[in-house]
């Protein structure tokens, strides 16, 4: 459970540093367009810490961390977020900057949703065997 609670408070941290962050990267370079950075914080905040204090009280009814598939899910999901936040960063300051991005970053974001898909996919199997 440690972990679950440690997951939510690193997100929530760094969606309150990327909000910042997009505020004062944009300010800097009198940027007033629309860019990614300026949702990096509302992904981490829900995709990040709400999920895991959802997973929290969940892993208090359902124990779903005695299962082994817990930590498929867990880490494959966190590394799907990782992935797509780490790409939506980049992507944002490259158009803060006036960058065109190439194919191989609208390829790395659809991975990373992919990857977020499948840890999403396992946690509702996981979540479905120890409802039942």
């Amino acid at each position: 459970m440690r972990m679950i609670y440690n997951a939510a408070h690193v997100y929530m941290i760094a969606g309150l540093i990327s909000g910042l962050f997009y505020r004062e990267f944009t300010s800097l370079n009198d940027f007033d367009g629309e860019t990614q950075l300026s949702v990096v914080h509302t992904h981490l905040l829900a995709l990040g810490m709400l999920f895991h204090l959802i997973l929290l009280a969940l892993e208090k009814s359902f124990r779903l961390t005695a299962s082994p598939l817990f930590a498929w899910s867990f880490r494959t999901y966190n590394a799907g977020v990782a992935l797509t936040v780490g790409i939506m960063i980049l992507h944002g300051i490259q158009q803060v900057r006036g960058v065109e991005t190439g194919a191989a970053t609208a390829g790395l974001a659809g991975l990373g949703h992919i990857v977020l898909t499948v840890g999403l996919i396992l946690f509702f199997i996981n979540l479905g065997k120890r409802v039942a």
